[in-house]
């Protein structure tokens, strides 16, 4: 327990005097470089947050969340409409898919057709979006729906007619050809992701078997989570329902860059914790510094009788407070600065000219942000502990002093 007298000088220490000029400067630098740390953190923190978000609902809003691929060929009703299934998925649906090479213009480009059923396609998250272009029920034997960088590529806008080629031949009189098809664009998505919208187009179901002389009972099984996030545990129930086919989430396809965004992130929060560490060594230096100027007072303190241990006490406290209130108001900053980042960055746009965060790198119309109460808590703790470690140090060697010889010469 903390005495009422302990509460009483550490407020008085915590006070600035004239002559205590450079060790109030010190203490400032330590409130601001351990401020400052914490809202950094926070901020790098919220952004790398915000993006690995907006890259997740980009990603499975374009692609299946989980596929299973049949490996006998022949599809069981039985686990189709398992209980376990229907919880967890929103839709259930059949596609495949092929390579094929698309010809407009005196440009050719290799791309890779989805087949879905015409309801199907409907359904999907990429149509229902609100930068589909186009007929989202028009999806016959002849229509093609593209993406959005493809047809800019290609200067195609709906209506307009597409050739594609296909791997498997024709026989004809003079040989083997590859088959060629006319479709006529429908519809223009776009899922945000320019590897996406560059490279896959969309066509009917049955007219993708038939170009790529696919057999139905080599479709792929594609299902859609109420949560897509949580992918891990719902993967491992759909692979206990599928135990003999091959089951792969959208985590499974993009693993490698999910996993250097892990440990980017991990890296950005051990460097910049460097800050919080730099400032809160200032506070062993304003600590000594004042055990140094009060050696008067702590002499007279011990003299009446004032433990060591309250000595102790209260250049630990007087630590813990700069370390607590400066983090305090470095999760204020941080958090004020995440919310209002994109107004920040429309701002330095404007004033110096210069293009911050721009959508044609980062595919992103705004700066992402996503501000995780778990990662300002961590900060927090580590910003409150880091302050503890350092402030151990001047409190013992404030409690160790000599009265006799500190009051030997006043």
């Amino acid at each position: 327990m903390i005495s009422t007298l302990e509460k009483e000088i550490t407020f008085r220490f915590l006070k600035a005097r004239k002559k205590d000029g450079f060790l109030n400067v010190i203490s400032i630098f330590s409130f601001i470089g351990i401020s400052l740390g914490v809202a950094v953190l926070i901020i790098v923190m919220s952004v790398m947050n915000g993006f690995r978000t907006e890259l997740i609902n980009k990603i499975v809003g374009f692609n299946s969340h989980i596929t299973v691929k049949f490996y006998d060929n022949e599809k069981n009703n039985k686990k189709l409409n398992n209980k376990k299934l229907k919880n967890i998925s929103k839709s259930v649906i059949f596609s495949n898919s092929g390579e094929a090479i698309i010809l407009k213009n005196n440009t050719s480009k290799g791309i890779v057709l989805r087949g879905y059923l015409n309801d199907d396609f409907s359904n999907l998250e990429i149509i229902n979006n609100k930068d589909f272009k186009g007929n989202s029920s028009l999806f016959d034997k002849n229509s093609i729906s593209i993406g959005s960088e493809l047809s800019f590529s290609l200067d195609v806008k709906i209506g307009d007619e597409l050739t594609l080629l296909s791997p498997s031949g024709v026989q004809t009189i003079i040989g083997s050809m590859p088959k060629q098809k006319t479709f006529i664009v429908t519809s223009i998505f776009k899922s945000g992701l320019a590897e996406f919208d560059n490279n896959i187009a969309l066509i009917n179901l049955n007219t993708l078997e038939n170009f790529f002389d696919f057999n139905k009972n080599e479709r792929n099984l594609e299902i859609y989570l109420n949560d897509p996030v949580n992918i891990e545990n719902q993967k491992f129930i759909v692979q206990k329902v599928f135990d003999d086919e091959y089951v792969f989430s959208w985590a499974d396809m993009n693993s490698s860059l999910f996993s250097a965004l892990k440990v980017e992130r991990n890296v950005m929060f051990i460097i910049l914790s460097l800050i919080i560490i730099v400032a809160a060594f200032n506070i062993i230096s304003g600590l000594t510094i004042l055990v140094k100027n009060k050696t008067r007072d702590i002499a007279i303190l011990k003299s009446i009788g004032v433990l060591n241990k309250s000595i102790i006490k209260i250049f630990f406290l007087v630590g813990i407070t700069i370390g607590t209130s400066a983090t305090i108001f470095g999760i204020f900053l941080g958090v004020i600065f995440s919310i209002y980042i994109e107004n920040f960055r429309q701002f330095l746009s404007s004033t110096f000219n210069i293009s911050l965060f721009p959508e044609e790198i980062y595919f992103l119309s705004k700066m992402p942000s996503e501000i995780n109460i778990n990662s300002i808590l961590l900060i927090a703790i580590c910003s409150i502990l880091i302050t503890i470690i350092v402030s151990i140090f001047p409190a013992f060697k404030a409690a160790k002093m000599d009265p006799i010889k500190s009051l030997k010469y006043e």
